[in-house]
């Protein structure tokens, strides 16, 4: 499915996924809160990737999670 944002096109279920499988690391490592909510730190990481090209929902998860983690302990 793609919705148009702003001028650009994002495809929201690569998005998605990429979200679901790092939210999903997160909550299990304790770095973000077992809720139903959505963090919109972690979904800013990811669109701001995908939006610079990174289209590839496991590396887009693996490069969100490494950045949301270093964010967290600086």
């Amino acid at each position: 499915m793609l919705v148009e944002r702003g001028l650009q096109v994002m495809n929201v279920e690569v998005v998605g996924d990429a979200y679901a499988i790092a939210s999903n690391y997160l909550r299990r490592t304790g770095a973000i809160a077992e809720t139903s909510s959505t963090d919109e730190r972690l979904l800013e990481i990811i669109v701001r990737m995908f939006q610079h090209g990174e289209y590839n929902r496991i590396r887009l998860a693996n490069k969100a999670i490494a950045k949301f983690e270093a964010n967290r302990s600086a």
